[in-house]
């Protein structure tokens, strides 16, 4: 029997076009038919409130999930936030998008080194 999770998904929310919101849902569409809870900022945390409260919405959510799944786009200052909640409280990270890097340390190097770090 496979095991249900309460998913949160690390994405660029502000600027975000049409396109890439979709191609989000699409993700997260084929999460929720496999019967996971899936938290989608852009659907499911209030965008209209202050950024402080955004961030605490996220946070709990974050909080309360077992695993983060990143679109990781390193000009996204909410990414890297919602990252630093994520990597705080030690969640498995899947990640489903990121950018290419070389040698040296960077984010995107950090962001491979996670997801095999928490392996379950």
């Amino acid at each position: 029997m496979k095991q249900i999770k309460k998913i949160f998904i690390i994405c660029s929310v502000r600027g975000a076009s049409d396109e890439y919101k979709r191609k989000l849902e699409e993700y997260v569409s084929k999460l929720e038919l496999e019967g996971h809870i899936v938290h989608l900022p852009h659907r499911n945390t209030n965008q209209n409130a202050r950024g402080i409260d955004i961030c605490n919405q996220n946070a709990k959510a974050i909080e309360n999930c077992d695993e983060v799944h990143i679109f990781y786009n390193s000009i996204s200052q909410g990414t890297h936030f919602d990252m630093g909640v994520a990597f705080a409280f030690k969640k498995k990270l899947v990640v489903v998008e990121n950018e290419v890097y070389g040698e040296g340390k960077s984010y995107p190097r950090m962001i491979d080194e996670w997801s095999n770090e928490y392996e379950l």
